[in-house]
């Protein structure tokens, strides 16, 4: 059965060439993303920033509701439709979108390693991205068979496609699912497919294609179940992200536990974060910024 570890980890993404965390304190962070730099809203970056004048080329001012809402603020011209950026062999469009993001997560760069890792050697697993967004995720496991990348959002599974064109990856066998992410899994489960990997990342709330309404409180369980039912003793992973929830790792896993108690393997929890570049002595802050749990089966 698989082994439950109690003690949380840190996975902690470091800058790249295309992004960094400059400086954060005071509930903001300042990112850069290529050749621009970008405030935005942090609650957990309780400290004080390590730079007194943050030069940027725009803000995201957040609402004054908890519900969200906001606007970007622009102190420079900044590309409205968008400029590339990559993330090694992975090339795809950065924006400053209404949801106060730039089209991808920085802090899934650790993820996207630890995924592959658990598929080295391989180019013919069967891996699924449920919430797959603008696709980054999708085309760095594409490098290790086919994906399903299934997302709500037309425009998101569009852009995805759009990333897949240019980062030169539009062969790679991909297949493109716009659809509600509970039912799409619910089908395969009912048509008995099974993959090596899933990775899932689901919001806190969202609507489906056609209106149907989620509550990760209420609707993450009934999908983790169905998830399961599409492993196996020969799969290697599941990696689940959670954003903006009052809710512990350890609750996470606790669940998973519940559900993979008949395979074996390893289920971990913890934080992602993200390291500030430079720092003293090179050793930057390290802001968290989501927690995950995830089931691995080395083979």
């Amino acid at each position: 059965m698989a082994r439950l570890e109690t003690q949380p980890q840190v996975l902690i993404g470091e800058g790249w060439d295309d992004y960094g965390l400059v400086d954060s304190g005071h509930g903001r962070k300042l990112e850069r993303y290529g050749d621009y730099r970008f405030v935005r809203p942090e609650p957990q970056a309780m400290w004080t920033p390590r730079e007194a004048d943050w030069a940027a080329n725009g803000e995201f001012v957040p609402g004054s509701d908890e519900d969200g809402g906001g606007r970007w603020v622009f102190e420079s011209p900044v590309p409205r439709e968008g400029w590339p950026l990559a993330w090694n062999e992975v090339a795809f469009t950065a924006s400053c979108t209404p949801f106060r993001h730039l089209g991808f997560f920085p802090d899934m760069a650790p993820v996207w390693d630890w995924m592959r890792g658990q598929l080295a050697g391989r180019d013919d697993a069967e891996t699924m991205n449920l919430f797959g967004y603008t696709g980054v995720g999708t085309l760095a496991l594409s490098a290790h068979g086919r994906v399903t990348h299934v997302d709500a959002s037309k425009k998101s599974v569009a852009q995805a496609r759009e990333n897949a064109a240019l980062a030169g990856l539009e062969d790679r066998p991909v297949r493109w699912m716009i659809d509600d992410a509970a039912k799409f899994a619910a089908r395969e489960v009912r048509r008995g497919r099974r993959y090596d990997g899933i990775i899932l990342d689901p919001p806190k709330f969202g609507r489906g294609p056609t209106g149907e309404t989620w509550r990760l409180e209420e609707n993450l369980p009934g999908l983790l179940a169905d998830c399961r039912k599409l492993l196996d003793g020969d799969s290697r992973f599941l990696f689940l992200t959670v954003y903006a929830v009052r809710m512990s790792s350890l609750a996470l896993a606790g669940l998973m536990d519940e559900l993979f108690a008949e395979l074996p393997g390893t289920i971990e929890h913890g934080d992602l974060a993200v390291r500030e570049d430079g720092g003293v002595n090179g050793e930057g802050r390290i802001l968290p910024t989501a927690i995950f749990a995830r089931w691995s089966n080395p083979a």
